[in-house]
């Protein structure tokens, strides 16, 4: 495993594993076997309703606490001050933990200076060891950087051979901020498992197209969240620190770069709708 060091000196894993549509009954299971394949660092949230199944995984797994590198995010409904603290210590009672390694806030919408001044008194207080923020685009990340006492650790965005958040990246770079990428694969949308750049570029190196994409954003200083529910998967996904891609390759699928999202932009009043029907119907 490699690792990058984040502001506050804390050790990430490059490579982590993600539960996000996870079910509930499969859950356990896959963090199980994700741990037993080798991942460290497990990413959840509270909106993905599996927090309690990644607990009873990481009671039952057998490795040590602090070998573990656990992520959670806060849902907009539960942002506020008052009310984020009041789910980061359910998310805590749900994953088993008396500490969390990173809390993000998963959204840039509602009162998310409020609920990151409770990360922040919760960061001091040592109960979580980094805080971020997810999908912040460069705008709001610069924001929140530069008016608040704790720079954010983490911006976990999209990114992904088609939306390489090439420009973002150099933003959070900027304000000495770890990217992570989540859909890395861009859950297969626009056939990239069967792009013919990926695919030529993959069979040089006896790799499958999964393992040349997170090899990719690994060598970008990229953090991957690599998600699946089949273990040989997980294998195959974790074995990626073997070979190395050569600059001409690295620049081969820099040119796939759309720089547009394969799913949405929080930019528009249409995604800020979207979201509102969201935490409608997870209130419900």
């Amino acid at each position: 495993m490699e690792y990058i060091t984040l502001n506050n000196g804390v050790k990430m894993p490059k490579l982590g594993f993600g539960v996000f549509q996870i079910s509930k009954e499969d859950c356990e299971q896959c963090v199980l076997d994700a741990i037993n394949v080798g991942y460290r660092l497990i990413d959840t949230a509270q909106s993905y309703f599996n927090e309690e199944e990644v607990g009873n995984a990481i009671s039952k797994c057998g490795i040590p606490r602090e070998e573990l590198f656990i992520t959670t995010k806060v849902w907009i409904d539960n942002y506020g001050y008052e009310k984020t603290l009041e789910s980061i210590d359910e998310s805590m009672k749900k994953l088993k933990v008396d500490y969390l390694d990173l809390v993000l806030l998963h959204q840039p919408f509602g009162d998310y200076y409020g609920s990151y001044r409770a990360l922040e008194k919760l960061y001091k207080d040592g109960k979580i060891r980094a805080i971020g923020v997810s999908n912040f685009y460069p705008d709001r990340l610069s924001d929140i950087c530069a008016f608040n006492e704790v720079t954010p650790q983490v911006n976990q965005v999209e990114t992904n051979p088609l939306h390489q958040q090439i420009d973002a990246q150099k933003n959070m770079e900027k304000n000495n901020v770890q990217i992570e990428a989540w859909a890395p694969f861009g859950e297969g949308k626009n056939n990239m498992f069967e792009n013919p750049v990926l695919v030529g570029i993959a069979n040089n190196y006896h790799k499958s197209v999964a393992q040349v994409i997170l090899r990719w954003l690994v060598q970008r200083d990229v953090v991957a969240l690599a998600k699946s529910v089949r273990k040989d998967r997980m294998k195959e996904n974790f074995e990626i620190f073997d070979f190395t891609l050569s600059d001409d390759d690295m620049n081969t699928i820099k040119s796939l770069d759309t720089n547009e999202s394969l799913f949405f932009n929080h930019q528009t009043p249409e995604a800020v709708d979207m979201f509102i029907n969201l935490i409608k119907q997870r209130r419900d």
